[in-house]
């Protein structure tokens, strides 16, 4: 009798660590399902001259950027009641290291499935009949379609909203060219005074855009991200500043050693506005907040094999995307933050 209660209790341990297991496996695969690829893999890095650790003019786009987490710019302090944000660190990788509902929710339910793994209660209790273990099963399926749930309702919730009538395709320019402000706009054109409607900001000097420009900085967001997908870096090295250079092919490197290539397709600009541009020291400067689509995915270099997101179906995001040259010169990538 007891030798018999001892195999039940084996039995019992052994099934607590498998689900407990599948628990894990199932965080783990929404997390890769929802980890950042594409250019610059969701982080904010790069130089905006004098203004790199100041948080740029909020837009219709988006209402707001993250601060700078990686840049060659020093950051220097800056005079009291300028528009500044402190750096802050990157947060580590992994779906349950995210903050906010969803990294306290997962971390909450894991929390609870593991306590009861170790005290004989919670999530694993009850595993001696058939009705407990598929009861189990239940609250882990369960478990899983709520965390999808929740995410695909964040996602929606991050979605800019658009006062004034339906979505432009293409970036705004009304209140770029000197005429009025786009109708609903309630970002850049109002953050300061200005004929052209955008924030000069606290450095610098204004710097007036022509429709080129626009054309430029759609057209590049499209180079560099189907470069990237390539990795073409003649052609990213055309479209960056050395320093957005060094860091994206940092990136490539890092891919290139897992086997891996970020395949970026179908990349289509929907929505963008101007946050600030500027001259300062012979070079002209302009942040544009931008909302675009693409199809994103990392694939096994050698057998094409997906390992991260979807081909058939794209994806939105949402940047502020900073850019330069020299007066007469080409625009170049400086900068990427992210919203």
């Amino acid at each position: 009798m007891l030798r018999s209660s001892k195999s039940t209790g084996v039995r019992r341990t052994s099934l607590r660590v498998a689900l407990a297991a599948l628990v894990l496996a199932a965080g783990t695969m929404v997390a890769a399902d929802n980890a950042d690829a594409r250019v610059g893999r969701g982080g904010s890095f790069g130089s905006r001259g004098t203004r790199t650790w100041s948080t740029p003019a909020p837009t219709p786009t988006a209402p707001t950027a993250q601060p700078m987490q990686r840049s060659a710019t020093p950051n220097q302090p800056t005079q009291p009641g300028m528009n500044t944000a402190a750096p802050r660190q990157q947060p580590g990788g992994g779906f349950f290291n995210r903050p906010g509902f969803m990294g306290g929710l997962m971390g909450g339910l894991l929390g609870a499935g593991l306590f009861g793994l170790l005290m004989g209660s919670g999530f694993f209790s009850g595993l001696g009949s058939l009705s407990g273990i598929l009861g189990l099963l239940l609250q882990v399926g369960l478990i899983f379609i709520v965390v999808r749930l929740v995410m695909g309702w964040l996602r929606s919730r991050n979605q800019p909203s658009y006062a004034g009538g339906p979505r432009p395709d293409t970036m705004n320019r009304d209140a770029y060219e000197g005429g009025a402000p786009a109708a609903g706009s309630t970002g850049a054109a109002s953050a300061a005074p200005g004929r052209f409607g955008f924030n000069t900001g606290p450095r610098g000097k204004p710097l007036k855009l022509q429709g080129s420009d626009f054309d430029a900085f759609e057209h590049t967001l499209t180079e560099v991200q189907t470069a990237y997908g390539k990795d073409d870096r003649p052609a990213l090295q055309r479209r960056l500043t050395p320093e957005m250079f060094g860091y994206i092919s940092e990136e490539l490197d890092e891919l290139a050693r897992d086997g891996l290539v970020n395949r970026l397709e179908d990349i289509k600009l929907l929505q963008g506005d101007l946050s600030e541009a500027w001259n300062e020291d012979g070079e002209d400067y302009a942040t544009v907040a931008m909302r675009y689509q693409l199809k994103d995915a990392v694939v096994d270099r050698a057998t094409g094999r997906l390992v991260q997101g979807d081909l058939d179906r794209p994806t939105q995001a949402a940047e502020f995307w900073t850019f330069t040259r020299r007066p007469g010169g080409e625009w170049a990538v400086s900068a990427i933050q992210q919203t």
